[in-house]
């Protein structure tokens, strides 16, 4: 069985104005999208700007996500390192806390070769009884996890379920799907190509776009599943002007930008991250506006 289905959002860590975590308005967007039919809570991954949290920040954001979203849907918390002992450690912290499952980044910087990959998740999976889901995104991590690579951690290790796919690079999807033999649970991790990804078998995406419009992407990837198959190319190329608005500048700059300038009071950016550039803003601006977000 699958950790879910449909639209998992890559939840925003909403900042107070002295930069710590504000966990009351965390509580209130995790309500949001339980109310707009998001179907997983991603937390603490790259759009929750894990890299600028301390350890211990990282396991609270974590806690209280499982908390404030009281098993109404997954939450499933991004683990990831560059170092393995770190990933299991945040690992195992995220199953004692409740996490129904964990992403975890292939490692960033160290450029580990396809033979590291493979002992990196495998020692992550064997210390855990979480079911996990790999994230390949070579674009920020310089690390691309090949599908032979995929297939062998999928077929020797029960736990590790899924591949969440932000490569862009839809041969190498396919052939990663063609190779796991039906046994890969795959997410798009990339909001322009969600439908292309659900065609080869996807389950769904983990998703930026999301945290602003949560129902018309849970409603996207209903729509195929229910054989609409027309409709949801159709939601797909008119979100297309606003995924380009939220990836013009670094996630997670521009949606936090565009859930500010929504009124959802997320706060600023840790640094090195800081504040959109003014023209960028103007067209994000109009993007939110002209998919009816935005009066």
């Amino acid at each position: 069985m699958s950790i879910f289905k449909g639209a998992g959002v890559a939840i925003v860590t909403p900042m107070k104005e002295n930069m710590d975590v504000n966990y009351e308005k965390l509580e209130e967007l995790i309500n949001f999208h339980v109310d707009n039919h998001t179907d997983a809570i991603i937390i603490a991954g790259t759009t929750g700007e894990s890299s600028t949290l301390t350890m211990e920040e990282h396991r609270q954001v974590i806690r209280a996500a499982v908390e404030f979203t009281k098993h109404r849907i997954p939450v499933i918390a991004g683990t990831g390192s560059n170092c393995t002992r770190t990933a299991i450690q945040l690992t195992k912290e995220a199953e004692e806390d409740g996490a129904d499952g964990a992403l975890i980044v292939t490692p960033y910087y160290n450029k580990a070769t396809q033979a590291g990959l493979v002992s990196h998740y495998s020692q992550i999976a064997d210390e855990t009884k979480l079911p996990i889901i790999l994230y390949n995104v070579p674009g920020r991590t310089g690390c691309n996890l090949m599908p032979e690579t995929v297939a062998t951690l999928v077929k020797s290790k029960s736990n590790i379920v899924g591949l969440k796919e932000a490569t862009g690079n839809m041969a190498q999807a396919s052939e990663t799907m063609r190779l796991c033999d039906g046994n890969l649970e795959m997410y798009s991790g990339e909001d322009g190509l969600v439908v292309p990804l659900l065609s080869i078998g996807g389950l769904g995406v983990i998703s930026v776009i999301a945290n602003v419009a949560p129902q018309q992407t849970h409603d996207m990837i209903q729509a195929f599943f229910d054989g609409d198959v027309k409709k949801a190319a159709a939601m797909q190329l008119k979100s297309l002007p606003l995924v380009n608005a939220l990836f013009s500048e670094v996630n997670p700059i521009p949606v936090k930008k565009a859930m500010n300038l929504m009124g959802m009071n997320v706060g600023s950016l840790r640094s090195p991250l800081c504040e959109m550039g003014e023209a960028n803003a103007q067209k994000l601006a109009q993007a939110l506006k002209d998919f009816g977000l935005l009066a």
